[in-house]
């Protein structure tokens, strides 16, 4: 579609390109993807709540974690859906500014998540006498509510700012879903305050939420390094790197994004399209694998649950 079917009330998304004739092949992995990640993520929620071992402050977290990223992948499904499976990269103004809200309030949420993950680690390792008496259900709920908050009403005045620039007759965006810096570029007007209300949410939360993390693991490291026992450093390490994995997952793409946006006008579009894919789609599909892999209770849970259906379904072939 031309630009010169541009009503004035829509935008218009990109897909990767010079890749639109297999646009619908491309469909196929993304897709499944998504299943993964909704598969994943659901039955990470069901084997906590439905395994009373597992009702401790580090699944309680990993289940935080598991509702975001559910927030994370259905906030981008939509437009991406209507790209490569129906080739419509047409998108309605008001849909694209409320996709731009959630996608940027999941996105704090994951790295509140990852945080609070992370002072989770902190306490068990350098405390772990007091970790039951210190993450108490109140205390954890109380945190939950408090990201909630946090991540909700900083990103309110976003659509609304948005909502009442002026935009150009190009209303071409660079990504497959609404983005904040994506959208304000467009405008035809003055968007210095626009572009400091984003730095400022940057720097409040992702900025500091970053350097805590790295705080707590400098803190980890501290406490593991004074064990004399080689085999309980290891045992204590062991626990994060589930975290830290889920951590890099998050923040590597994300940087090299920002990076790219500011500094590589030599890339390619293909490029900022992968990483801004690289940073939403992967969490959310890997989060789920990597805890399963790493965490015994969780996979032994997951290896009965599929053992479980596949007697399941053979009992009802047998009858």
């Amino acid at each position: 579609m031309s630009e010169s079917n541009y009503t004035g009330t829509s935008f218009f998304l990109m897909g990767l390109p010079g890749l639109e004739a297999v646009h619908t092949w491309l469909s196929i992995p993304l897709c499944a993807m998504y299943v993964t990640s909704l598969a994943g993520n659901s039955l990470i929620l069901w084997i906590v709540s439905s395994e009373p071992s597992l009702h401790q402050p580090m699944y309680y977290f990993l289940s935080m974690l598991a509702v975001t990223d559910l927030g994370l992948s259905a906030s981008t499904l939509p437009t991406m859906f209507t790209i490569y499976v129906l080739g419509l990269r047409e998108v309605a103004v008001d849909v694209c500014l409320a996709q731009l809200f959630f996608i940027h309030t999941f996105s704090i949420m994951e790295s509140s998540v990852l945080l609070t993950m992370a002072f989770d680690r902190v306490v068990a390792i350098t405390n772990p006498l007091r970790y039951s008496t210190i993450l108490t259900s109140s205390w954890i709920a109380s945190l939950a509510m408090a990201i909630m908050v946090r991540s909700i009403s900083l990103h309110i005045p976003a659509p609304i700012m948005l909502k009442k620039l002026p935009y150009c007759h190009n209303r071409l965006l660079s990504h497959s879903y609404c983005l904040h810096p994506d959208v304000m570029k467009l405008a035809c007007a003055d968007t210095h305050i626009n572009s400091a209300y984003g730095l400022f949410v940057v720097l409040s939360t992702l900025g500091v939420d970053a350097v805590l993390i790295v705080l707590s693991y400098v803190l980890i490291l501290h406490t593991v390094l004074s064990i004399a026992s080689k085999v309980e450093r290891l045992k204590a390490l062991n626990t994060c790197v589930s975290h830290i994995c889920a951590v890099l997952l998050f923040y590597t793409p994300m940087i090299g994004l920002s990076m790219i946006h500011r500094f590589g006008r030599w890339a390619s579009p293909c490029s900022h399209v992968l990483l801004s894919y690289l940073h939403f789609l992967t969490p959310p599909v890997l989060n789920p694998v990597v805890y399963t892999i790493k965490t015994k209770q969780i996979r032994l849970r997951m290896l009965r649950f599929f053992q479980s259906s596949g007697a399941g379904i053979r009992n009802t072939k047998d009858y």
